[in-house]
């Protein structure tokens, strides 16, 4: 795919739109202009337009009706959506369970619930960034709303067996919403609502992660949920998402799930990528860590953690290479705080800030990554030269730096 010379492999972030997705998108963007909900006959295709695509989404997802996907404009819309609209609809139950790994997309969301009086229990991860399924069903009470826990996370690609956990939490109290943010693995694995999903009353996707447009997502509600509205204001999506439809993203959105059904024989070559890609590095730079190694992945995301430099300076090195990543770290942002997904993973704070995340698709070619292989040494070399807690002669950290750099952040935090 032409990236005028540079090498992508941010796709966490957002994927390239895919051509044959802008040339479904075009028409309705330029002739077929009209409003879907207008009455006259000229309206007509844009109607049979949007219900196609959701036609699309629901196929994608293994759903067992079309009607069970509303659109969106973007998983943050339909997070926020799947949460409110669970207190909303049960009243009665003040309690929400998520994990501390979540997309600010819920955490943030969970916060302000927490903030507006209702109990909110954060779950935490192992090292490996896995969940206890014990923490899970402890932290249930008979007041508990809604259970809301990502697929696969967006820094460490870590999957959560949602399936079973969603099961789980439907033996304990069938009357408990759960819910799963997978828009960072819907697209990249197989879903199947019907049967291993079955448990699973609400799901957040995004378009543009998996080659669709920006702008526009979904919100999957299972037949019979206890749900309500979140926008109010119209009759459009049959009374649950008010809003004139943006038909032309929809449009997007449904060519990109049919082309995402027919692309998951990919996902062994990207695993193939992963596995070799990591091989590769852990043999040519020390002091290196895979974060989330020995877990359930996503097979196009790799995080390393490189100790004693800073992930900011790995992103710019990077660029001068015309490589294209992002750093699981905060610092980026101008935080010296390691991201949280990473502090609750418990990395170690020598490598937390010296984090890389490599994210592929299926546009990415082998080349791009020996490319990318074959650069890394010298840039992290580079930037341990000049670290004050790094021998470049031994090829090794200076002696009592970990126990100093750990000492001070433990004074100072």
């Amino acid at each position: 795919m032409h990236t005028d010379g540079w090498i992508y492999l941010d796709n966490n972030a957002t994927t390239p739109l895919a051509p044959e997705v802008f040339e479904a998108m075009t028409v309705w963007l330029r002739d077929q202009f009209y409003n879907p909900s207008s009455a006259y006959e000229a309206a007509r295709p844009a109607r049979d337009a949007v219900e196609r695509a959701r036609e699309s989404v629901a196929r994608l997802l293994g759903a067992g009706a079309r009607s069970e996907v509303i659109f969106t404009s973007g998983a943050t819309e339909a997070n926020n959506a799947a949460l409110w609209g669970a207190l909303r609809a049960n009243p009665e139950r003040t309690h929400v369970i998520t994990s501390s790994v979540e997309h600010p997309a819920v955490l943030e969301v969970a916060k302000e619930i927490q903030r507006l009086g209702y109990r909110v229990t954060f779950l935490p991860v192992s090292t490996r960034g896995t969940l206890d399924p014990k923490d899970l069903l402890k932290a249930l009470t008979p007041d508990t709303a809604v259970v809301s826990l990502m697929h696969a996370n967006n820094e460490t690609g870590v999957i959560f067996p949602v399936g079973d956990l969603a099961r789980m939490v439907k033996q304990a109290d069938p009357k408990v919403l759960f819910h799963t943010d997978a828009t960072q693995s819907v697209g990249k694995v197989p879903f199947r609502m019907e049967s291993e999903f079955q448990a699973v009353d609400l799901l957040s996707l995004s378009a543009h992660k998996l080659h669709g447009p920006k702008g526009v997502g979904a919100l999957y509600v299972r037949r019979g949920a206890r749900w309500r509205p979140y926008l109010l204001g119209g009759h459009q999506e049959r009374g649950r998402r008010a809003g004139t439809e943006n038909v032309a993203g929809i449009v997007g959105l449904g060519k990109a799930c049919d082309l995402a059904r027919e692309s998951f024989v990919q996902e062994a070559r990207l695993r193939g990528i992963q596995r070799r890609m990591e091989q590769q590095v852990k043999e040519r730079i020390p002091r290196v860590l895979i974060n989330g190694e020995g877990a359930d992945r996503l097979p196009n995301t790799s995080n390393f953690a490189f100790e004693f430099v800073e992930g900011e300076g790995i992103l710019m090195a990077l660029q001068d290479h015309r490589i294209l990543a992002s750093s699981g770290s905060a610092c980026t942002s101008g935080s010296l705080d390691p991201s949280h997904v990473l502090k609750a993973m418990d990395v170690p704070f020598t490598a937390a800030h010296g984090s890389l995340r490599i994210s592929t698709s299926r546009y990415t070619t082998e080349a791009e990554i020996d490319r990318l292989v074959a650069v890394l040494p010298g840039v992290i070399e580079s930037l341990r030269r000049i670290s004050p807690y790094w021998d470049s002669d031994r090829n090794a950290p200076r002696e009592g730096a970990e126990v100093f750099i750990q000492g001070k952040f433990r004074k100072e935090g």
